[in-house]
């Protein structure tokens, strides 16, 4: 069974019902006093495999462009690219299958029509048959856009609860600038230097904490993205990470050798 996450859902059902509506229209465009006979069913049985095997070599193609030829890397030369290598090799294989059924019941080439005629009227029918995946692909982007919108959204009504004197208050993720370890005390602090108190052991808040976030930057330290604008290189392959001015944060944290790529993975993850 095709996935859900595949972004070209559900294209398997949607051609599997398609190719043989396809294969209907185009013997009724290339043919004249159809009727209904053995002879007819075979065609239209030959045209449906035929056009079955063109789709999925179609299909297998798309997705190979995928990982070579990514939209990322230039939407115009991707979509051309795509149109014409799909074309070609589904003609072809049209071509090639036509030949050898029309020799094996005829012993004869196929009829000069079939090139004239139907592999043109064919033809329109695989540039939609890429429209349909070309819009499936924006359509997959343009619901993953607004997913991460929905999840930055959840995210940002969220929080973590602290306490502040006897009161218990729920602190947004999005105003927490840093959680820091204060003598045998677990403290979180907000953008605007405010301190709570938190009945966790840092360990537990790295557990919980939103990662896309926060980052543990070492035993005493976790800190909110939004508080960092930086990192350089320091010896033995550690970094030292740069953070804005904050009353309850040092302005620099030493991040160590092992924890450095996952900190830049973390701050930048794009590269």
């Amino acid at each position: 069974m095709q996935k859900k996450t595949d972004k070209y859902y559900p294209d398997i059902m949607l051609f599997l019902l398609a190719i043989p509506i396809i294969a209907g229209i185009n013997y009724y465009l290339t043919y004249s006093g159809i009727r209904l006979n053995w002879f007819l069913a075979l065609t239209f049985a030959i045209d449906t495999v035929q056009g079955y095997m063109a789709w999925w070599i179609v299909r297998w193609l798309i997705k190979w462009l995928d990982k070579v030829k990514p939209y990322q890397q230039g939407v115009g030369k991707r979509i051309v690219t795509q149109v014409l290598v799909t074309l070609v090799a589904g003609l072809s294989l049209l071509a090639i299958t036509t030949e050898l059924v029309s020799w094996i019941a005829r012993g004869k080439p196929a009829n000069l029509s079939f090139y004239t005629v139907d592999l043109v009227i064919i033809a329109i029918w695989f540039f939609v048959i890429n429209g349909v995946y070309i819009f499936l692909h924006y359509y997959h982007e343009w619901k993953s856009l607004a997913q991460q919108r929905q999840q930055a959204a959840t995210l940002l009504e969220a929080g973590l609860f602290v306490q502040k004197g006897r009161a218990d208050l729920k602190l947004p993720y999005s105003e927490i600038a840093g959680c820091y370890v204060e003598g045998d005390y677990v403290m979180v602090t907000n953008k605007e230097g405010n301190r709570y108190f938190v009945d966790q052991p840092l360990d537990k808040l790295d557990a919980v904490l939103p990662p896309d976030l926060f980052f543990r930057m070492n035993r005493q330290y976790i800190v909110h993205i939004q508080m960092v604008t930086g990192f350089r290189r320091s010896e033995n392959g550690k970094i030292v990470v740069l953070l804005l001015q904050h009353s309850m944060l040092p302005q620099e944290i030493t991040v160590s050798r092992v924890k450095a790529p996952a900190f830049k993975v973390w701050f930048r993850p794009q590269v």
